[in-house]
C-alpha cells in the first residue's frame, strides 16, 4: 500500500508526466529509430525494408496507426522526423533540449520538481487546469519567457518569486485564489523586471487601488487582464485602471485609445470618489402572451363575484444593508422584500400569497455575510406594480441597487436571478346591509374586464327615481387575492463579470392557457370517464341477462366497437384543446446595467447624488 501510496505521488510531478509524454512518441520503435525496417545502404534490398520518404508518411498520415498526438509541444512533430532521418542525434540530452515549449493541461499535476530543469531551452510552460499549489522559482529553466498557471490551487507566490526566472515576458495566473494583500507585495517590479503580460482574471482581487500601486511598479507592463475580479463591477473600473498606469497600453484584450486615456485624466487623485461599491440598475419592460382571461365571460355569466385580474413581476436582486444581520432559522427572514404598497386585501392574504408564490426551484434565498458581519448583503424580492390585462402591457419598473459587497455580488450574477410572473385574481361580492336591498346590477363584458365603461342600467320593473336606483347599487367586499404562478424563468447574468456592464434578456416563460380552457379540459375528461363507466355497467348488465357462448362474441365485438368510439372521442377532446392553446409566447422584457463611469467629468458629476441615493427597499 505504501509503495503504491509512493509511485501515485510521483506520477503526479511534472518530470513523470513529461516521461510518460516522450516515451509515446516512440523515438527508437518502428517507423523511427534503427531497425531492420531501415533501408541502408550496406543493407540488400527486401520486402521488409522501407524507404525513408515511406517512413516519414507513416508519420504524418492521418489514417496511419503510427501517428501522435503532440498537443502538448509543437516540437514533437519535428522530432519525430529527426528520429527517421537521424536516429544516431536522439540521445537523451539532445531530446531534453529539443523541446522549447510545453503544455502541459489538465494531467493532475500537483509538484513541479526539479526534473524540468533537463529542458535547458524551455522558453513556454503552459501548466493550466492541474493541482498546483506552490510553484518552487529554483526548479523553472532560467530560459523561462511565458509562464501560463491558469486555474490551479495556488494562493500565495512566495515560491515563485524567491528565484523568479529573469527573463520572464508572461505570468498568467487567472483562476486562482491570489487575492490576499500579502499576494499584491509580490507583483511588482522588483521581482519581475521584465514582465510585459499580466493575466489576473478571477483571482478575487478585492482592493483595486492597493494592486494599482503595485502594478505600477512593473516598468515593461504594456499588457494587464483584471477581468472577473471583483473590483470590477465598481463604477470607476477601467477608468481607474487607465489613469493609474500611464504605461498601459492593452486593458482586457481592449486597447487603450488616447482619447480614452485623456476622458480618464486625473481620476486616480480624485481618491474621494473612490467607494468599494457597485451600483446595478434593473429595468422591467413589457410583456406579451398572457391570453385574455375574461374571454369566454357572455352574458349567461352570473353577476356576482365580480372578478377583477392582476399582473405583477417578482425577482430577486442582492442589495447592501447597512445593519448586522444575524441568522434567522426562516428562510423569509433572511431575504428582505421590496414590494410596492399593498391594498387592505392585500395585506390580509400576506401569509397565503407566501404560499402562493413562486420561488426559484434551483436554490432558496441566499445571505451572503462576511465573518465579522460588520458589511452585509443580502438578496431581497422585489416586486412591481399591479397592472390590469392587455395584450402588451408595459411596466416600466425601474430599481436601482447599491451594493457594498462586491465578492457576494460577483456571486450572484454568476448564479443569475430568478423572475416569476404572477396573476392576482379578485373575487367581489356585494356587502350586507338591513337597510339597502341587495340588487343585482346588470353588467356587461366590457365592465367586468375593466370597469371603464359607464354601468349599465338596472334592470327593475319599478317606477323609481334615479336616487333610489342609485342606492340600490350594493358596495362590494373583496375576497382575499387568489395567486398563481404564470411562470418562472432563470436569467443568467455572467456576462456583467467579464467585460459586459449591461444585458438585454427577452425571457421566454412559455405558453400559457387560460383558467377556462383548463377547466373545460378537465370537465370533458370528467364526463367521459362517467360516460365509459355507464357504458360498461350497461354491457355488463346485458351480457348477465342475455347469457351464453353464442352472445360474446357479439357482445365483445359490441364492446371493442364502443372502444374504438371511446378513442375518438378522446382524439376529438385533444384536437379541441389543441385548438384553444395560446401560441404566442408569454415572454417578459429584462434588462441590467452596472454603473460605469465613462470620464473623469461624469464621476465628479455623479457620484455626490450617489453618496446620498440608497435602494428603494419600501
Amino acid at each position: 500500500m505504501q509503495e503504491q501510496l509512493l509511485t501515485d505521488m510521483s506520477s503526479n510531478t511534472l518530470s513523470a508526466v513529461l516521461e510518460k509524454l516522450i516515451h509515446r512518441l516512440c523515438l527508437h520503435d518502428f517507423p523511427c529509430g534503427y531497425g531492420t525496417w531501415r533501408k541502408t545502404k550496406g543493407s540488400t534490398e527486401g520486402a521488409e525494408t522501407e524507404e525513408t520518404d515511406a517512413l516519414l508518411d507513416l508519420l504524418s498520415c492521418p489514417h496511419s496507426p503510427w501517428r501522435q498526438d503532440g498537443s502538448w509541444s509543437p516540437q514533437t512533430a519535428a522530432l519525430r522526423q529527426l528520429a527517421v532521418l537521424t536516429p544516431e542525434r536522439l540521445h537523451t540530452d539532445f531530446i531534453y533540449s529539443y523541446f522549447t515549449t510545453l503544455h502541459i493541461l489538465d494531467k493532475g499535476v500537483s509538484v513541479v520538481d526539479d526534473g524540468l530543469l533537463k529542458f535547458s531551452k524551455l522558453e513556454e510552460l503552459v501548466l493550466s487546469a492541474n493541482k498546483i499549489s506552490e510553484i518552487p522559482a529554483e526548479n523553472l529553466p532560467s530560459t523561462l519567457k511565458i509562464l501560463e498557471l491558469r486555474d490551479n490551487w495556488l494562493s500565495a507566490l512566495n515560491s515563485l518569486t524567491s528565484c523568479p526566472p529573469p527573463r520572464l515576458q508572461y505570468l498568467g495566473l487567472s483562476s486562482n485564489s491570489l487575492g490576499s494583500h500579502d499576494v499584491v507585495c509580490h507583483l511588482t517590479g522588483t521581482h519581475w523586471p521584465q514582465l510585459v503580460c499580466l493575466d489576473l482574471s478571477d483571482c478575487e482581487f478585492q482592493n483595486q487601488q492597493a494592486l494599482l500601486d503595485a502594478l505600477n511598479t512593473l516598468p515593461c507592463l504594456r499588457t494587464l487582464v483584471l477581468e472577473g475580479n471583483p473590483f470590477t463591477l465598481a463604477p470607476f473600473y477601467p477608468g481607474l485602471t487607465v489613469d493609474s498606469l500611464p504605461r498601459l497600453s492593452y486593458l482586457d484584450a481592449s486597447r487603450i485609445s488616447p482619447e480614452e486615456r485623456c476622458s480618464f485624466s486625473s481620476l486616480s487623485k480624485m481618491t474621494d470618489l473612490i467607494e468599494d461599491r457597485a451600483s446595478a440598475t434593473v429595468s422591467v419592460g413589457r410583456v406579451r402572451g398572457i391570453p385574455d382571461p375574461l374571454m369566454s365571460l357572455d352574458e349567461n355569466t352570473p353577476d356576482f363575484p365580480v372578478i377583477t385580474y392582476g399582473y405583477f413581476i417578482t425577482y430577486e436582486f442582492l442589495s447592501h444593508q447597512t445593519v448586522d444581520l444575524k441568522f434567522s432559522k426562516s428562510k423569509c427572514d433572511a431575504a428582505h422584500v421590496t414590494e410596492d404598497v399593498f391594498s387592505d386585501a392585500d395585506l390580509q392574504s400576506n401569509k397565503n400569497c407566501e404560499k402562493e408564490s413562486s420561488k426559484p426551484d434551483a436554490q432558496d434565498l441566499v445571505v451572503y455575510t462576511e465573518k465579522t458581519c460588520y458589511d452585509t448583503a443580502h438578496v431581497s424580492r422585489h416586486r412591481t406594480s399591479k397592472l390590469t390585462w392587455a395584450e402588451c402591457m408595459d411596466f416600466s419598473d425601474t430599481q436601482t441597487y447599491i451594493v457594498s459587497d462586491l465578492g457576494g455580488l460577483k456571486r450572484f450574477f454568476n448564479q443569475g436571478l430568478y423572475l416569476t410572473l404572477e396573476e392576482e385574481k379578485v373575487l367581489s361580492w356585494p356587502a350586507a346591509s338591513e337597510d339597502v336591498p341587495v340588487a343585482k346590477p346588470s353588467r356587461n363584458v366590457k365592465e367586468r374586464k375593466g370597469g371603464k365603461e359607464k354601468e349599465s342600467p338596472i334592470k327593475s320593473g319599478s317606477t323609481k327615481d334615479k336616487d333610489k336606483k342609485k342606492k340600490s347599487v350594493p358596495d362590494l367586499v373583496q375576497d382575499a387575492p387568489i395567486r398563481r404562478t404564470l411562470g418562472s424563468v432563470h436569467v443568467p447574468l455572467q456576462g456583467l463579470v467579464k467585460r459586459g456592464h449591461k444585458v438585454d434578456v427577452l425571457c421566454d416563460l412559455g405558453t400559457l392557457h387560460t383558467e377556462s380552457e383548463l377547466e373545460a379540459t378537465q370537465s370533458l375528461e370528467k364526463d367521459l370517464g362517467k360516460k365509459i363507466k355507464e357504458d360498461k355497467k350497461k354491457e355488463d348488465k346485458e351480457s348477465k341477462r342475455r347469457g351464453g357462448s353464442g352472445t360474446k362474441q357479439k357482445n365483445t365485438a359490441a364492446f371493442k366497437g364502443r372502444g374504438k368510439g371511446n378513442k375518438e372521442s378522446e382524439t376529438d377532446v385533444h384536437t379541441d384543446n389543441s385548438v384553444s392553446i395560446q401560441l404566442e409566447p408569454l415572454t417578459v422584457e429584462l434588462s441590467v446595467e452596472l454603473e460605469k463611469w465613462q470620464s473623469a467629468a461624469e464621476a465628479n458629476q455623479l457620484t455626490l447624488p450617489h453618496k446620498s441615493k440608497q435602494p428603494d427597499l419600501s
